[in-house]
């Protein structure tokens, strides 16, 4: 690991991490800070993109975030993630890359080790509400919106609006016409 990418995530993870909200409007400054340090951790950075209070992302090595997107705050995202242009994210999301085996019975699920990690993505205009999570290997399409505390399982069409556990289409953003 290069001693700058070191240093950025001792600055990320130890003072950056932990100041307020970039909505505090007496500090009008910690959204650029928490961008400056994340820029040079992720694998791609768009324009003004929003990094959260208490965000975590491991390394950011493999995450790439489009322009005006954000990281809400205390979301954990961690692995192989991409998110498009324009994704609003609630607090508390998590995003899983990897899970657990489990098949043998005759080895403890701790020992077994993890399945090949599974990338997600997110395509743009997307919003995830509060608390949800998404499951490794998911594909979120253009336009979706995700209700508070919905676990996405397997991947959603275009302008779906989806909610609850597991995450089911509700209806749509736009018309059968317009399909």
């Amino acid at each position: 690991m290069k001693i700058t990418k070191f240093l950025r995530l001792v600055a990320y993870y130890c003072f950056a991490r932990y100041l307020p909200a970039s909505d505090n409007r007496f500090f009008k400054f910690i959204r650029p800070v928490r961008r400056c340090i994340a820029k040079g951790l992720f694998k791609y950075a768009g324009e003004n993109i929003n990094i959260e209070k208490g965000a975590y992302f491991g390394d950011g090595s493999e995450i790439e975030i489009g322009d005006n997107s954000g990281i809400g705050i205390n979301c954990k995202i961690s692995g192989k993630i991409t998110i498009g242009k324009n994704v609003m994210m609630g607090p508390d999301v998590i995003i899983l890359t990897k899970r657990h085996k489990f098949e043998r019975t005759d080895i403890p699920m701790i020992k077994q080790g993890y399945d090949t990690p599974a990338p997600v993505k997110i395509s743009d205009d997307v919003w995830i509400g509060t608390r949800s999570i998404i499951l490794p290997g998911v594909s979120i399409s253009k336009g979706v919106i995700i209700g508070a505390g919905s676990i996405v399982t397997k991947d959603v069409p275009e302008y779906a609006i989806l909610c609850g556990n597991p995450a089911k289409v509700i209806k749509y953003r736009i018309s059968d016409k317009e399909q």
